[in-house]
């Protein structure tokens, strides 16, 4: 009989031999990490997975801008509530689409199965005016700014969220992502200055934007009251919102004088036109699909940074489109916007990461005093 030493050392050779094949086999699988399981894919697989769904992102979500500035700035039908109204009643229809396919083919396509359940349209109505005020003035801002300023227009919705989370959840803010805000604010004002200054500015564009971005943080704020409603569901969610604010815009139509626009609308054949409205509907309810695919492949913290890149794009775009000149205090007034912006989102994402390690240090400390009695 051998000593347990003795074993030891000749078993040592064996491991050595299967420490090295298994260094070798890592090595030819050319991937940079591999569990256990040897179920991770590649790394250059995964960078090529998130650089397709950040491009899917940008592209859905400037060709929707542009898209729903086309449809607002049509001079045949000057009626931007009802072009939404337009846009809700397609989502509602896509909604219904996916929800049998997934019925159908449960393995391909993976959405909640829906019906009409009038309980929870009534519990999310207050979340839905909030909801169809955020579409109405955004779609209003953007046809009165149009795409070069729109990313201005619209940028206060930081500065809301810091706001009412204090007034509405008593949520304080830090030092560092008030300094944030404050730069967003500075480059709000600069740039309405210079649009004053070009000759270009809308007064009513700009309040539609604040009204916008208010209801923006409003919506996200009413969203985590009433997401339990809905099962967690986000897609739930949006379809109630959507098939409320179909119910809900019908009497603001009639309110706003737009009935008779539509009825004496020129191109109501027109093939053309109709097919642009339902593919703003269809990028509209797009939109949140590659939003979530953007998150699930990244992180939050990287999506609201891709979001801030994005619209920095979407300006040079619009401008470039436009062949219009801006001046260096215009251009400085959105990079002020966007820096801010992407300051303000990298300090949370900061203070997150460390409440969240805070969080864990004092969870392993409870389960240490578990383990030894105290």
């Amino acid at each position: 009989m051998c000593s347990p030493e003795a074993h030891r050392l000749l078993n040592n050779p064996l491991r050595t031999q299967l420490k090295r094949s298994r260094i070798l086999q890592m090595a030819l699988s050319n991937s940079d990490s591999m569990e256990q399981d040897g179920k991770n894919e590649p790394f250059l697989m995964r960078a090529i997975k998130i650089a397709f769904v950040v491009a899917l992102y940008w592209f859905v979500s400037i060709t929707m801008v542009f898209l729903n500035n086309y449809l607002l700035d049509s001079k045949d039908l000057d009626a931007p509530l009802f072009v939404t109204f337009f846009q809700c009643v397609v989502s509602v229809g896509l909604c219904w689409i996916m929800s049998l396919m997934s019925s159908l083919k449960p393995g391909y396509v993976d959405f909640p199965s829906i019906k009409v359940d009038m309980k929870v349209s009534v519990q999310i109505l207050p979340l839905s005016v909030v909801f169809i005020a955020m579409i109405a003035f955004n779609n209003l801002c953007l046809k009165h700014v149009g795409v070069a300023f729109y990313t201005v227009g619209r940028s206060l919705s930081t500065v809301f969220n810091v706001l009412l989370s204090y007034v509405i959840l008593k949520q304080t803010t830090s030092l560092y992502a008030l300094l944030c805000c404050g730069v967003i604010l500075g480059g709000f004002w600069l740039g309405v200055d210079q649009e004053d200054a070009a000759g270009s500015l809308s007064w009513t564009g700009v309040i539609f934007g604040v009204l916008a971005s208010a209801c923006v943080s409003l919506n996200a704020i009413f969203t985590k009251k009433v997401m339990p409603v809905v099962d967690g569901s986000i897609w739930k969610l949006s379809y109630y919102n959507n098939l409320n604010a179909c119910v809900l815009f019908l009497p603001l139509i009639l309110a706003f004088g737009e009935l008779p626009r539509i009825f004496g609308f020129s191109r109501v054949s027109d093939t053309h036109f109709w097919g642009m409205m339902v593919l703003g509907g269809i990028f509209g309810f797009a939109i949140g699909y590659v939003t979530g695919l953007q998150i699930k492949f990244t992180s939050p913290l990287t999506h609201n940074v891709s979001g801030t890149a994005k619209a920095c794009a979407q300006t040079v775009i619009a401008v470039a489109h436009e062949h219009s000149h801006k001046s260096i205090l215009w251009w400085s007034s959105n990079m002020m916007v966007l820096g801010g912006s992407f300051a303000y989102t990298w300090v949370k994402g900061l203070e997150m990461k460390k409440g969240s390690t805070g969080q864990d240090t004092a969870a392993t400390g409870e389960k240490t005093k578990a383990d030894t009695g105290v």
